[in-house]
């Protein structure tokens, strides 16, 4: 069997393709249950996906995560909740490399130059710590922004729904151009004198 994913031969008994991880099992079941008179739809292949432009993949992505219930509430939520474990982690990693190398220290075992490094490792937590602190931020206020964005977009398609009709755009009017002073040839045309002389 072909993975219609990345194209790569798989066993017939694997439920799960080995080089991307797509559902083959789903696979088969599509193909067996599908209506033998029905039209083949080349627009819901991955061929058709390779010709979409940017804006229509992210409107299908979007499209595709709001039928799987993923909303930006969620993302943001999950953002924050990954910031949290992962600056917990860090600050777990800290204490734990701490008291390991005050105890390596303490043994006397080590040299005494190495003492001041080991006392140090520490330090290597800082940057998952960092990393959770930034997500925190991230989610707290950059994703706010975006989850806002996402619920007038909703608001707005919602009314545009209720109503029937589609919002009218204002007319467009000249007022709206800074009117500039100078002009874009203003001093370009200059008279070029003749090098070798008036003949």
């Amino acid at each position: 069997m072909f993975c219609p994913q990345c194209g790569s031969t798989q066993n017939d008994e694997l439920k799960f393709c080995k080089a991307c991880g797509v559902n083959l099992e789903a696979v088969r079941h599509a193909a067996v249950m599908r209506n033998p008179d029905e039209q083949f739809d080349w627009s819901r292949t991955w061929l058709a996906e390779m010709f979409l432009s940017e804006s229509e993949r992210k409107r299908r992505k979007e499209t595709i995560e709001r039928e799987r219930g993923i909303t930006p509430e969620m993302k943001r939520y999950t953002e924050i909740k990954a910031g949290v474990i992962t600056s917990s982690v860090g600050v777990g990693v800290m204490i734990f490399l701490n008291i390991l190398m005050q105890g390596v220290i303490m043994s006397g075992k080590s040299p005494a130059g190495d003492a001041a490094i080991l006392s140090r490792v520490w330090v290597a937590g800082v940057i998952p710590f960092l990393v959770g602190i930034a997500l925190i931020i991230n989610g707290l206020f950059v994703s706010k922004r975006q989850v806002e964005i996402a619920r007038q977009r909703e608001q707005a398609a919602e009314k545009v729904l209720s109503d029937g009709e589609m919002p009218e755009l204002r007319p467009a009017g000249t007022d709206e151009f800074s009117l500039s002073s100078s002009s874009v040839t203003e001093g370009t045309t200059q008279h070029l004198s003749n090098p070798r002389g008036n003949r």
